[in-house]
């Protein structure tokens, strides 16, 4: 192993505004990830992106073409002392809080990097490792991508029937492009096929389930029982692995969940409360779970829990549901908006065929949602051993 300091090993690059590009193909980095897609590109080799202010902990690496904005330092690699891919995890273990010189917002300088000491093996074992950490990598990400597109399927599907009211007639042919009766509903302001009920969410689904009030000390035993929580949800409502909570306290019967049972989120902390009222639903990553108290369970009674679900992902539903979460930097949700929520309601027929069609792709992504967490698992507990040398690898 030999020591340098971070100086040595790279040159860092100041980004720059990105309001005056047009969209294109490079991705536009910053502090929180893409932030868009533009014309042009700022850099082009593998780099270490650094963040400048803000959060300190999101350190990012890219090896396309990219642009980065001013929040965000990227980096010109000295390739012939280090592997980008290896220099990026190697800063990603650090601690960088106590080199912070922001006063009221975090903020890092290039001598805060500069002085960093980075102790690296070979040039060849750097390859190495990080060839094997990339794979990983490689595979967590191409399993996001295929829960993507699954989702984008299913959305798609849920569209085309429920929105353009194009779901298989009788005789297999779109409904309303083949000339199928609408009538127009004066509850919902709008048509809806002829003989489709309506009515509020609350008669489809059992009394809404608040999840469980804990404190600190239930949260200290990990091999307790796993806690779907408000971190479980990403910035764009989706499931997010990583976050689980587990919970040593008494679990009634009705705070215990399953696989595929759905929750809504009764809190939010997002600026624009973008998660208030939206669904998930367990994963595949463990047999049983409880939830916290910022979680609702919501229940159907019939075959309607995948139209539900996407009828309440909606944005036509988001734009509905956000009124009825009060509070300035915490949201807290009244369930009485969920439940009021006045809904078109197919037949069951169409219902359930829906449901055959969907509970698959939502079982399939669920399962991989469990792989990217046992490969995550499996990638971070490798990390620091590859980096000790307590590990070796074959060069």
């Amino acid at each position: 192993m030999k020591t340098y300091k971070l100086s040595e090993l790279l040159e860092i690059k100041n980004g720059k505004d990105h309001k005056h590009l047009i969209d294109g193909a490079y991705p536009v980095y910053g502090s929180g990830g893409i932030m868009r897609y533009a014309n042009k590109y700022i850099y082009d080799k593998p780099s270490v992106l650094l963040p400048r202010k803000g959060t300190l902990d999101n350190i990012q690496y890219c090896d396309v073409p990219f642009w980065t904005v001013d929040t965000l330092y990227y980096t010109e690699v000295k390739t012939h002392l280090v592997n980008p891919y290896y220099l990026y995890r190697y800063l990603r273990l650090l601690d960088l809080s106590k080199l912070n010189s922001g006063t009221g917002v975090p903020s890092m300088t290039f001598d805060s990097y500069y002085n960093i000491k980075v102790s690296l093996p070979s040039i060849e074992k750097q390859n190495n490792i990080a060839h094997i950490l990339q794979s990983l990598d490689n595979k967590i990400t191409l399993n996001h991508q295929i829960n993507q597109n699954l989702e984008e399927m299913a959305k798609q599907l849920y569209d085309y029937w429920f929105v353009q009211f194009d779901f298989p007639n009788e005789e297999g042919k779109p409904y309303k492009s083949s000339g199928g009766k609408m009538v127009y509903n004066p509850k919902l302001k709008r048509q809806i096929p002829d003989g489709w009920e309506v009515d509020k969410v609350s008669s489809l689904i059992n009394p809404i389930e608040r999840g469980i009030s804990y404190s600190s000390d239930d949260l200290l035993d990990n091999t307790a029982t796993p806690m779907i929580n408000l971190a479980c949800f990403s910035k764009s409502g989706d499931y997010r692995t990583g976050e689980m909570k587990f919970y040593s306290g008494n679990i009634p019967e009705n705070k215990s969940i399953e696989p595929m049972d759905m929750l809504i989120a009764c809190t939010d902390m997002t600026q624009n409360a973008d998660i208030i009222g939206r669904p998930i639903f367990a994963s595949h990553e463990f047999k049983k779970y409880t939830f916290s108290t910022d979680l609702a369970k919501l229940q159907t009674k019939s075959n309607m829990k995948m139209y539900l679900y996407y009828t309440l992902r909606t944005s036509f539903y988001h734009k509905y549901i956000r009124p009825f979460a009060s509070g300035t930097n915490v949201k807290h949700l009244n369930l009485s908006g969920v439940e009021n929520y006045v809904i078109s309601i197919p037949p069951e027929t169409i219902q359930l065929n829906f449901e055959k069609i969907i509970l698959p792709i939502k079982n399939k992504q669920s399962k991989i949602l469990n792989e990217i967490a046992s490969l995550t698992k499996q990638r971070d507990e490798l990390l620091p051993l590859l980096m000790n040398g307590q590990v070796s690898v074959v060069e």
